[in-house]
């Protein structure tokens, strides 16, 4: 990440012909704020397959009679559409307690992402309206809407791993089966920067 960061700091220099050191200043302050935004999925919640709730669920007996005949008709017609929330924590630790940083607000004003599970690349999309992240080192939920054809993409797996994929993911530690491919754009005072390169998010730590 620091050295995608570093890759456009040469902009800056062209910079001082047009705006001023003081726009340049404000400029190098925002690249080196945008190192510190930090990124973690928090987890699934509301998870829905074939319109059944399965966030309650542990293994496909938990179904009822109806619930498993309307899941293996959903499979069969190879349509199993399902939809959940996914959390993710943003973190900018730009509290201006070091030297090199300062207490700003960043403004996520695009977070352009592509969701993976078990590592297959499947739905992409993005933020609904910008999401403001405090500069005191506070901890921010993005929650992403995301809408996926099981079957689409696991289907060739057979109906059993597909419903205990589905149960593993909006299980407990289920978001460690989920990475986001993303590049978000921050603006930082008067500065909105896109990432130059994709970061990975994943759930057991914070990612810069």
């Amino acid at each position: 990440m620091k050295k995608n960061i570093n890759s456009i700091i040469f902009f800056i220099a062209s910079l001082v012909l047009i705006a001023g050191c003081s726009a340049v200043k404000q400029l190098s302050d925002a690249l080196e704020n945008l190192r510190r935004i930090q990124f973690k999925i928090a987890g699934v919640s509301n998870l829905r397959v074939a319109g059944i709730d399965v966030s309650n669920k542990k293994k496909i007996s938990d179904f009822s009679v109806s619930e498993a005949l309307k899941l293996t008709n959903a499979f069969a017609s190879k349509k199993l559409v399902s939809d959940f929330i996914l959390n993710v924590d943003a973190k900018n630790p730009n509290n201006g307690t070091t030297q090199k940083s300062s207490n700003s607000t960043a403004l996520i004003t695009n977070f352009d992402w592509r969701l993976l599970i078990d590592d297959t690349p499947t739905v992409n999309g993005n933020i609904a309206s910008p999401v403001s992240v405090p500069g005191k080192g506070q901890t921010v939920v993005i929650p992403l809407s995301v809408n996926l054809d099981l079957y689409e993409f696991f289907g060739n797996a057979g109906y059993d791993r597909v419903i205990n994929l589905a149960l593993a993911v909006a299980g407990e530690g289920g978001s460690s089966r989920i990475k986001l491919d993303a590049k978000p754009t921050v603006r930082i005072g008067s500065f909105p920067i896109t990432y130059p390169g994709r970061i990975t998010i994943v759930d057991y730590e914070f990612r810069d």
